[in-house]
């Protein structure tokens, strides 16, 4: 029977310190712990996947407990080496968290952990994965893994070191492992390369290095698979592509030309060959991003080295991706790249792919939404060559028509207000409202005065009255407001005092209309209102309890001229008109709705038939 094949990375797994690739700084501090026989009794190993933790904790536990040792250099022939080389557990024992997180694993480790080592110096406990236990679980390994006894060490490993607890975290030795660079993956690789006689090109391996993310388990799981896949020639990067489900080189350079060039219908003549080919849209799309980002780094970098480095490509490839960019702005790539993500992001969430794929290669190749800056600045040079001068202020949004000084700008209180409407409007008679009892407020009673009790005369306006500037501002302001209820709450609760384009000062007569005008529902459509009507940024609006000559002086006096002849109407203010009409409108009585038999529902039928139609309300 032939010996059970074992895969590369399980075969050429690092045994020693020297071994591990890409964590000189974790080596060098294990070795020195080891020289000086500062053995720490937890720690805590953190990295992402295929870095080395759980093989850094086997060549430490093997390390502590030879015959020899504890040395830098395991025998590995020794009862203690053999049962970890062989995974034996007698006194390392290696836990998956994910398949033992519970509360009685715990207590299970707890309850063998005072036994003493049977081969070696120490009984070493290596959980991987150690942040899928639960909150339960860790608790009771807390005081244990703070003071152990004198012979037991703690060795946890983990991906995801933010949902370790931190008072475990505490009680450990952290070690970050960090992401092992494509040159040292693609060395490691070259030689298991030779030693398994794998014929494979550089080129290749650095494929293989490029999608492993910093992995070596996963790069040697890709050459172990790659190696079957033809044995008579040599194997290039295209043979790596098409395992990965990668576009190779040339489909991205042809489909890329495709976009910057604006040939759409070629792009999805492409596109559709790509996906016939069995590529999944998703990995199209991430394809293109690398592809893009690649591109920006080589428009970025003048040096050629440089390039190289940080795209992992090799030197023909460079030149054929500066050769595409020379024409093609930075604007432009960070505009495909991020509609890119846009799309991938889309792509994840649907169910027709293709679809979104299609879409997102047509808006790429059409340049849809985009301009160059050299369109834009074109555009900017034929606009400011009729614009106004720059010095010249804006003109403001609303500019509200300049009306009769002497018309009020507060409104009296509601009977005047639909009074004045009517007036306004001799044409239009409006429909007959039924009267409602209406008790006017305090406010109404003393402020309510009838117009044939003001005397007439064709004296000038009094000094105390408000300006006809300050009328007119507020008159515009109140046109501005959008919501209506505010409008008429300010219209004729609120007195102005001053409105300027840098202060507005109104006064109510009474304190529970200044706590409402205070309020966000009457207080932003005022300032929104004025921002409008003056153009401006920012503007100060004072509301207060006015005093008795404040309230007197802003009452406009209303001038009438004695004439035989017939009054002309006036124009009808837009204010004034709309809030007579909601007026009108909300004392409109509302019609009761008669409640039929055949409204009331099944279980209300059969208690009417119960009590023979008798319903007591």
């Amino acid at each position: 029977m032939t010996e059970r094949y074992l895969p590369l990375y399980r075969k050429y797994r690092p045994q020693t310190f020297l071994d591990l690739i890409g964590q000189e700084n974790i080596v060098k501090a294990f070795s020195n712990a080891i020289k000086l026989g500062k053995i720490s009794h937890a720690y805590l190993l953190c990295g992402p996947r295929g870095t080395g933790k759980t093989s850094s904790a086997r060549i430490l536990a093997k390390s502590l407990n030879c015959a020899e040792g504890p040395t830098l250099t395991p025998c590995g022939k020794c009862p203690s080496c053999l049962d970890i080389l062989n995974s034996n557990p007698i006194d390392v024992i290696e836990i998956d968290a994910a398949s033992n997180r519970k509360v009685e694993d715990a207590r299970n480790i707890l309850e063998k952990i005072q036994f003493v080592p049977v081969h070696g110096r120490y009984k070493i406990y290596i959980i991987d994965e150690v942040h899928m236990l639960t909150p339960e679980a860790f608790n009771t390994l807390l005081k244990t893994l703070e003071e152990p006894p004198e012979n037991v060490i703690f060795i946890l490993a983990t991906t995801e070191p933010h949902k370790v607890l931190d008072t475990i975290i505490s009680r450990c030795q952290r070690f970050d492992f960090r992401r092992i660079t494509n040159d040292d993956i693609v060395k490691r690789m070259k030689f298991i390369a030779g030693q398994e006689n794998i014929n494979i090109s550089d080129d290749a391996l650095s494929v293989i290095a490029r999608s492993s993310a910093g992995g070596m388990r996963d790069s040697l799981a890709l050459l172990d698979q790659i190696s079957v896949a033809d044995t008579e020639r040599q194997i290039t990067p295209d043979d790596v592509n098409e395992l990965l489900g990668r576009l190779s080189y040339d489909i991205l350079l042809e489909l890329s030309s495709c976009i910057l060039n604006a040939d759409t219908q070629n792009a999805i003549l492409i596109l559709d060959k790509i996906y016939n080919k069995g590529n999944e849209p998703l990995q199209i799309v991430s394809n293109l991003i690398q592809f893009y980002r690649n591109m920006l780094v080589v428009k970025n970098c003048t040096d050629r080295e440089i390039a190289i480095e940080l795209t992992q490509l090799s030197e023909q490839n460079i030149l054929k991706l500066r050769e595409q960019c020379e024409n093609t702005e930075i604007e432009q790539l960070l505009y495909i790249i991020e509609r890119l993500s846009f799309y991938s992001k889309e792509i994840k969430d649907t169910t027709n792919r293709y679809l979104w794929l299609e879409l997102c290669i047509i808006e790429l190749a059409s340049g849809v939404k985009y301009s160059s800056y050299s369109q834009l600045l074109e555009r900017i040079e034929r606009l400011e060559s009729g614009a106004a001068p720059a010095h010249t202020a804006p003109a403001p949004r609303y500019a509200p028509p300049v009306k009769n000084v002497s018309q009020p700008a507060v409104a009296a209180p509601q009977p005047q207000v639909q009074a004045a409407a009517k007036a306004q409007e001799p044409e239009i008679t409006p429909a007959p409202v039924e009267p409602i009892e209406h008790k006017p407020s305090a406010q109404s009673r003393v402020e309510a005065q009838p117009e044939e009790t003001q005397e007439a005369d064709d004296s000038p306006v009094q000094s105390a009255a408000p300006s006809g500037d300050m009328l007119s501002n507020w008159q515009g302001i109140l046109q501005n407001i959008e919501s209506v209820p505010s409008r008429m709450f300010f219209y004729n609760l609120s007195k102005p005092v001053e409105v300027t384009a840098e202060e507005i000062t109104i006064v109510f007569g009474k304190e529970i209309f200044v706590r409402q005008a205070k309020e966000d529902s009457k207080h932003n459509p005022l300032k929104k209102a004025a921002l409008t009507f003056f153009g401006v940024s920012d503007i100060k609006i004072t509301i207060r309890l006015g005093s008795h000559d404040e309230l007197e002086a802003a009452k406009p006096v209303i001038n009438f001229e004695k004439k035989t002849e017939t009054p002309q109407p006036k124009a009808p203010d837009p204010v004034e008109e709309e809030n007579a009409q909601y007026l009108e409108e909300s004392m409109k009585p509302k019609a009761e709705k008669k409640i039929t038999a055949a409204d009331y529902s099944d279980q209300a039928k059969m208690v009417l038939d119960v009590f023979n139609g008798k319903i007591i309300e």
